[in-house]
């Protein structure tokens, strides 16, 4: 099964502590509380789970769901 936006979006919710409907797209995520270390454990979940290929620098520049999606190969 590919990674998908909605997955991306309910695993950074599940990580804050909020609702999937509740974390924008295209907003800074950084401003919902996501920090470094909470992008670090996303990335390697999603690198473990789906073969992601993204770096930690390329997610900690552009820290949105759309723009994850987009690195991250999602579908």
């Amino acid at each position: 099964m590919p990674l998908t936006v909605e997955r991306i979006r309910a695993d950074v919710a599940d990580c804050l502590g909020e609702e999937p409907a509740d974390i924008p797209l295209d907003e800074n995520l950084v401003d919902y509380g996501l920090d470094s270390v909470r992008i670090m454990a996303l990335l390697e979940r999603w690198r473990h789970e789906y073969d992601a290929k993204a770096d930690f620098a390329d997610l900690a520049e552009q820290p949105a769901v759309a723009a994850w999606a987009r690195l991250l190969g999602a579908v």
